[in-house]
């Protein structure tokens, strides 16, 4: 017999939505954009040729409409993969749970969801200002370790090779990679750089960055730079694709993230204007993604 999910568990509010996004299954698009700042919502659906609904609660922002016949929805994350979590979970249940009878539906639906983010590029050959597709999601934040998964044996060889050239300080991560869906990575290669992308758990020692606090891993950076393992390299590191392409995997979705760089950290040059650089980035993604 199915096993009923608790109020406890997947949370509805008195509209029938769920609690975080405050969205209906009614209300979700099947071709999801994600992004982490809730004022670029916006900035993506004022491209839309007819929006049919926006949703809000806290940083999760969500409109609903159509670029010519294709519906999408776009949907913020804020920062980080501890968000990520709640986004997919619930993106997931608003397609593959039955908000009426609480229980898992016969049919699973599988979402494509693209991230159009921000990142730091970690080889002086990519630029400030260019576009990012990441290969691979390397995560050394904490969060799919409480997920199951299966790794694919490209997978395994590369978090192998990671662990061999890349020392972390005791405790301080455990590394898990998840390849990008190539299904969707097949459709953004002109024009894109592609690479490993690392998703770390903070923004300043995390990603190398000396203020006040001392630095447990001094040499992170240099490390991530060098790494090498037959074609692959690190291209960019930020704070979400990991958690994306690995709640994909452990839920079934197909996810891609693609970033504009606004810093290069190896020539230590920051975007004169970042916000042209995401502009020209959704520009061109949605025009992607309408043709998909």
């Amino acid at each position: 017999m199915d096993k009923r999910i608790a109020e406890s568990e997947l949370i509805i509010n008195s509209r029938g939505a769920v609690y975080h996004l405050d969205v209906r299954p009614e209300e979700l698009a099947h071709t999801i954009i994600t992004v982490g700042d809730p004022d670029r919502v916006g900035a993506v659906s004022q491209h839309f040729d007819k929006i049919e609904g926006k949703y809000q609660h806290r940083e999760f922002v969500t409109h609903t409409g159509y670029i010519g016949n294709k519906r999408l929805s776009v949907v913020s994350t804020g920062i980080g993969t501890d968000n990520i979590d709640i986004v997919f979970n619930e993106l997931d249940a608003l397609v593959n749970i039955d908000f009426n009878t609480r229980l898992v539906k016969k049919d699973i639906t599988s979402l494509q969801i693209i991230r159009l983010g921000t990142s730091g590029a970690l080889q002086e050959g990519i630029p400030v200002d260019s576009f990012v597709v990441s290969s691979f999601g390397l995560g050394l934040d904490n969060l799919m370790p409480y997920y199951l998964f299966e790794n694919s044996t490209e997978e395994k060889q590369l978090l192998e090779a990671f662990r061999g050239q890349v020392a972390l300080h005791p405790g301080s991560a455990s590394p898990t990679i998840f390849a990008a869906a190539d299904s969707l990575a097949k459709h953004f290669t002109d024009g894109f750089y592609s690479g490993i992308t690392v998703t770390c758990p903070g923004f300043y020692a995390p990603q190398g960055r000396v203020l006040r606090g001392t630095l447990s891993n001094p040499n992170l950076i240099d490390n991530l730079t060098q790494f090498s393992y037959n074609h692959h390299r690190i291209s960019n590191f930020e704070m979400e694709t990991s958690g994306i392409y690995g709640m994909g995997r452990v839920l079934g979705h197909q996810c891609l993230s693609v970033s504009a760089i606004v810093a290069n950290r190896i020539r230590q040059e920051f975007s004169k204007d970042g916000g042209a650089a995401v502009a020209a980035l959704i520009k061109k993604g949605l025009e992607i993604i309408a043709a998909i």
